[in-house]
């Protein structure tokens, strides 16, 4: 779920660190067994929108409007494009015909490199499939491998039991609860809030069985 994070302050351990130490590059494209992940595009724009205008998504994502329309769509394609919306933003399609399925990200903390907090989501007709969870190992992948990230923390709503499934499963561990807004629900609502740290991430990086 991409939000404000609600920060806290635990100690942090430099665990084997990437050097040179540098912020996340601009989406290179990454690739799974099933999936191709690569920066959004105008030909993204209608399935996007289509996809997106579905109040099951926009309930549980903090940022999406609600309805979604063609023109929000275009205006989010160009603000990934410039870099508005974060630079690690992923338009999340298939690797056998290029169908566009969601979006995922990763944003690191402007005042701490060292942190990230990661978002994603997918349209209705490809709930239940394991790629969602298959495009945040492959985001989470990269984050660890490209910077000086240490920790990445996600968040889902309460109710949003297939969020908590992928978070689970890519070896997040429970932090704690708090509120977040949610714009298509016009105010805040419940989150719980997990984090990855580097120790965790390199003892599951193999990822095996796990989806």
């Amino acid at each position: 779920m991409q939000s404000e994070l609600l920060r806290e302050g635990p100690s942090r351990s430099p665990l084997e660190r990437p050097e040179p130490q540098r912020a996340l590059s601009a989406s290179p494209v990454l690739l799974s067994e099933r999936l191709v992940l690569r920066a959004p595009h105008i030909d993204d724009i209608d399935a996007l929108a289509h996809l997106a205008n579905n109040a099951k998504v926009a309930t549980m994502v903090s940022r999406m409007p609600h309805p979604y329309t063609v023109a929000d769509a275009r205006a989010f394609v160009g603000r990934a494009a410039h870099g508005g919306i974060g630079k690690a933003v992923y338009a999340i399609t298939k690797a056998d015909d290029g169908r566009f399925l969601g979006c995922c990200g990763i944003e690191q903390d402007a005042s701490d490199p060292t942190r990230a907090e990661i978002g994603y989501w997918l349209g209705e007709p490809f709930w239940n499939q394991g790629y969602a969870t298959e495009a945040t190992q492959v985001l989470v992948d990269m984050a660890f491998r490209s910077g000086p990230i240490e920790t990445i923390d996600a968040r889902c709503r309460v109710v949003n039991v297939a969020s908590r499934r992928v978070i689970h499963k890519c070896g997040f561990q429970f932090q704690g609860t708090g509120m977040v807004p949610v714009l298509a629900m016009g105010g805040p609502v419940p989150v719980e809030w997990y984090r990855l740290d580097r120790r965790t991430w390199m003892s599951l990086r193999s990822w095996g069985g796990s989806r």
